[in-house]
């Protein structure tokens, strides 16, 4: 029995997220603090992901590969706070799953800390022992295929992947292995969609994509990609919307009413009584 302790039920649940597989598309959108996660549960995505995309969007790096496992898990408490009732899905950061040991490890602290519902992490048939290994531990697993930022060095760049029928077959076989490896969930980046399409035919747990067409089981995108915050666009991007120019027009605007002393006015000032204010003149000239 559970004492002192609210349970809180998420909207979705890896159960729940495994049904749609099919069904209406998932949404999935990142998020890195709490004011972003209470826009993303205000606006009913399925899933938040807390994505060592961070260390780009947030922490000012070139890649992802500087982010640490407890930058993420700063970053997903302060997600979870703003998100209580949202599934949160949190990226295991480059090199913290290279040993199986250190894979536990990682994942352990990331759901223990964060109170995280699955974490995600990149790789083929290098990191099916893993997979099984934190699956059998009872900790949900998210896999990524494709363009894996990960392993943009090795990838030289941002490209898009699977493009010749050998690398679409080894795409194909690795999808199977890591979904038999016990994967709930497949993150599909950077590749054409007619392949995103066809792995995601063949596979019964849903594929998520992102730069990967319409023929997946849902989509994700970066939180600043998405309501225009970022200065430049991947190809997959539509944004939302224009906060960027939204912002630096507020901040121009108060810049020029600071200047003008048009602010603050009269209704952002506090008042003093005309009594207690003559009462002040009287003692200070006495």
């Amino acid at each position: 029995m559970t004492r002192g302790r609210c349970l809180i039920t998420r909207n979705l649940t890896i159960p729940g997220l495994k049904a749609r597989k099919g069904g209406i598309p998932l949404t999935w959108i990142t998020a890195y603090d709490v004011l972003q996660a209470q826009v993303a549960e205000a606006s009913q995505v399925d899933v938040i992901l807390v994505g060592d995309s961070l260390g780009m969007t947030t922490l000012g790096y070139s890649t992802t590969l500087p982010v640490t496992v407890d930058d993420m898990i700063h970053h997903a408490r302060a997600v979870r706070r703003g998100a209580p009732n949202t599934m949160m899905v949190v990226d295991l950061p480059f090199m913290s799953y290279a040993l199986q040991a250190d894979a536990v490890h990682a994942a352990g602290r990331v759901m223990q800390e964060t109170e995280a519902d699955a974490v995600k992490l990149e790789g083929g048939r290098e990191v099916l022992a893993t997979v099984e290994h934190l699956v059998a531990f009872g900790i949900p697993v998210v896999g990524h295929l494709g363009l894996t930022p990960q392993s943009v060095h090795e990838m030289g760049g941002y490209k898009v992947q699977a493009k010749t029928a050998d690398t679409i077959r080894i795409l194909l076989q690795e999808a199977g292995a890591l979904t038999a490896a016990g994967i709930c969930a497949l993150v599909l980046e950077g590749i054409p969609d007619r392949v995103a399409a066809e792995v995601t035919n063949s596979l019964p747990i849903p594929t998520i994509g992102i730069g990967a067409g319409p023929g997946v089981d849902g989509q994700v995108l970066v939180f600043h990609d998405c309501l225009g915050l970022s200065t430049a666009y991947p190809k997959f991007v539509r944004p939302f919307a224009q906060v960027r120019t939204a912002m630096t027009n507020g901040l121009t605007a108060y810049r020029e009413a600071v200047q003008q002393r048009h602010f603050p006015g009269p209704d952002q000032s506090y008042q003093i009584a005309d009594a207690e204010w003559e009462r002040h003149l009287a003692d200070r000239g006495s």
